[in-house]
């Protein structure tokens, strides 16, 4: 009987099925990635009516985050400027320059500039800025290194696996309450005394154990 498949058949059969395995779930997480970050938008500024940027006014002016945003650690909104915050500086600087006439005709007819939002969580989703940063939570958790940014964008999707991960392990992501709105503090670089800082804010902040943060109704309620 004559052979039916070639010799070389074997080997091809070999390597689809080593294909298979291994190909698959390389599929599958890139598949994922997709999933998590399709439509998210990460690292692409965002347009704005005014071209407003945090790397001049944070990090060559030094001002801080709560001059602007004024309920950070007050409330769950972190707040947007008002108008009357952005003039009483370019009342006198640049008060002409024509990037600034948008700024200029809020403070004339009293119409706030409509923001466009880098970050919208879903109504379902309860997030409180003013307890994350009241527990030593800095701003580049979330936001990154805003002080680098000639314009606004996202660089956390914010979706809910990366704020559980946060929650299982909170210790990571906190350092000393004067810091919080610091851009340039670093944590130890040595191993064990960056472990007994984390245990010691932990303690301080009197943080709850991962099993309650991750507890669905702290951010689901």
């Amino acid at each position: 009987m004559a052979q039916v498949f070639h010799p070389g058949s074997n080997t091809v059969a070999k390597a689809s099925i080593v294909g298979a395995v291994l190909g698959l779930p390389a599929l599958g997480g890139a598949l994922f990635a997709m999933n998590m970050t399709y439509g998210t938008k990460l690292f692409v500024p965002l347009d704005q009516p005014v071209q407003f940027s945090h790397k001049h006014h944070v990090g060559d002016d030094g001002i801080d985050c709560r001059y602007c945003h004024t309920s950070v650690d007050k409330s769950a909104y972190a707040g947007i400027p008002q108008t009357d915050t952005c003039m009483s500086c370019h009342s006198a600087l640049w008060s002409d320059a024509p990037m600034l006439q948008v700024v200029q005709e809020s403070k004339r007819t009293g119409k706030p500039i409509e923001w466009n939002r880098v970050h919208d969580l879903p109504d379902y989703t309860y997030f409180n800025h003013s307890i994350h940063v009241n527990k030593g939570v800095p701003c580049q958790t979330c936001h990154g290194q805003i002080d680098n940014m000639p314009q606004t964008w996202k660089v956390r999707t914010l979706a809910m696996d990366w704020c559980v991960d946060c929650h299982k392990n909170p210790g990571s992501q906190l350092r000393p309450k004067e810091f919080v709105y610091s851009q340039q503090w670093k944590p130890p670089k040595d191993k064990a005394a960056r472990a007994a800082l984390q245990a010691q804010l932990i303690k301080e902040y009197k943080i709850r154990s991962p099993h309650q943060l991750t507890n669905c109704s702290v951010c689901h309620r």
